[in-house]
């Protein structure tokens, strides 16, 4: 009778053991999480990034790998989650309207923009405006304009990539006013702060890498695309005070790829919004005057499924293409 229960006592410890490593891989995080941001460091969006993925770390008790990956339009992190990223939680990215939009301006397959992430939480949004040397003869963006009507197609401006949101929000400033300008496309604004510097372009329309240039007085901020005008820069009209009837802001957010769990899923988000909520973050957030975009993984997806729709029809009726 001794020895039966020794043997089973001895079964019993085996099985434990066995099923030891299987527990221990059902918890999660349990190795280092990489996101992917498909734009060069700098920036308000990686200030706040940074300092967010140094308050998740220490919330989820691993290291957050922050890879920036430019290039191909801002696509390349969703290319990545697409094609390579398991659904497992350790491979996230930062995503954002052009990811939304590409699908519909190429005939190549890339992805669906609604079932092929799995949206995790919204977060803000791009301070954009138009930005010139302060040495530039241009005072005012009518100033640019007036420029560009007499000469056509040589008066330049940069942005982070072809058929971006600030591209074509000044695409349809350009058929308003009637005027052809030269499109300098980089992989990120950062870039275009370089290439003004150098005079290699005439303007900036783009995300506000150009702030500390603007606050120490080697560019000038000609225009504002949020919806009221800036604290920091309350000279700089919007472009709903220059007759345009518009504001742009460009939201994004974090988003796994197709499948995640949703206890993973509802995790990040917790550990993301907790970040959010921070000081430090909400003191990047008024340093550079970023909105507050903030959804949830139900609402994010909700507005992303929206938000596609509308960008299949704005592709179609303005005949957008990029092959």
């Amino acid at each position: 009778m001794t020895a039966r229960i020794a043997r089973r006592g001895a079964l019993l410890g085996a099985a434990a053991l066995l099923s030891a490593p299987a527990i221990a891989q059902a918890r999660w995080p349990s190795r280092p999480i990489r996101i992917i941001t498909p734009w060069p460091p700098g920036g308000s969006l990686d200030s706040l990034q940074r300092t967010m993925f140094d308050i998740v770390s220490r919330d989820l008790g691993v290291s957050i790998v922050s890879e920036n990956m430019p290039g191909a339009r801002g696509t390349r992190a969703a290319m990545f989650l697409k094609q390579q990223a398991q659904p497992d939680g350790y491979t996230l990215a930062h995503h954002h309207l052009s990811i939304l939009r590409h699908p519909f301006l190429t005939r190549q397959p890339t992805w669906d923009p609604v079932t092929d992430f799995t949206y995790i939480m919204q977060l803000s949004g791009f301070l954009f405006g138009t930005v010139v040397r302060n040495d530039s003869p241009h005072r005012t963006l009518a100033d640019v304009f007036a420029a560009a009507r007499a000469r056509p197609g040589q008066v330049s401006y940069s942005t982070s990539g072809i058929a971006t949101t600030n591209h074509l929000a000044m695409e349809d400033l350009c058929l308003r006013e009637r005027v052809e300008m030269l499109h300098v496309p980089f992989r990120g604004a950062q870039e275009g702060v370089t290439a003004l510097l150098g005079r290699q372009i005439d303007m900036i329309a783009d995300a506000q890498a150009w702030r500390p240039q603007v606050e120490n007085g080697d560019f000038r901020l000609l225009s504002v695309w949020t919806r009221t005008r800036l604290p920091s820069f309350p000279d700089a009209p919007t472009l709903n005070e220059l007759g345009y009837g518009m504001s742009v802001t460009s939201p994004y957010g974090f988003v796994g790829p197709r499948g995640l769990p949703p206890e993973i899923v509802d995790r990040l988000h917790q550990s993301f919004r907790k970040a959010m909520q921070d000081e430090a973050s909400q003191a990047v957030m008024r340093r550079w005057e970023m909105p507050d975009e903030y959804l949830g993984p139900a609402e994010y997806l909700a507005f992303a499924q929206e938000r596609t729709a509308y960008e299949r029809e704005t592709v179609a009726r303005l005949n957008l293409s990029i092959d």
